[in-house]
């Protein structure tokens, strides 16, 4: 299996309450340097910028991104798999076995294996962790600017107290999930 080309998958955002679920798929270079290769939520902000720089300067990479219309259209798993299903779509280099983080792939995906804590066990689907949450959390700090009093720049769209009093306080915007309970039961109650 080593003369083999592998690319990790992984996706962030699935429990968020704001934002898109954007996924990553990576294939290392030999040049890379692995230790720095963790899961991305052990790993903090800053020094995710730096490998997440370091990651693409030293991989094939693509992101692929599924919208809250989407999840809230789809469901979020489903939405999940598209997001996924596009990253693959966008790579410009094809991999012989792709390795997903979870248990969950993209019906129409071949030459794969899901690997349960794959973001902690797999260098290549780290990797995709680690770029996938930088783009991600990006996104939602300049939505934050838009946005200033749901704290995205803090809390990325997760359902913390301050962002869960600020959607009682203010509403909900077109960035939130209106399929996800707390937002739901704002709407509707």
């Amino acid at each position: 299996m080593s003369n083999k080309i592998l690319a990790g998958i992984d996706e962030v955002g699935r429990g968020c309450l704001a934002g898109p679920v954007v996924s990553c798929v990576v294939i290392l270079k030999e040049n890379i340097k692995k230790k720095l290769l963790k899961d991305s939520k052990v790993i903090s902000f800053k020094n995710r910028l730096y490998i997440a720089d370091h990651i693409k300067k030293n991989s094939w990479f693509s992101i692929g991104i599924a919208t809250v219309s989407e999840i809230d259209k789809y469901n979020i798993l489903n939405a999940s798999m598209l997001s996924m299903e596009r990253a693959v779509n966008k790579l410009k280099k094809k991999p012989d076995l792709y390795l997903i983080d979870g248990v969950h792939a993209p019906k129409k995906m071949k030459n794969f294996k899901t690997i349960i804590k794959g973001d902690q066990k797999i260098k290549c689907i780290s990797a995709a962790s680690i770029v996938a949450k930088v783009y991600r959390d990006l996104y939602m700090i300049k939505l934050s600017r838009r946005f200033p009093n749901y704290e995205w720049h803090k809390n990325f769209g997760y359902g913390t107290f301050q962002h869960l009093n600020a959607l009682k306080k203010f509403g909900v915007t077109s960035y939130h999930r209106r399929s996800y309970k707390p937002v739901h039961n704002i709407l509707f109650k």
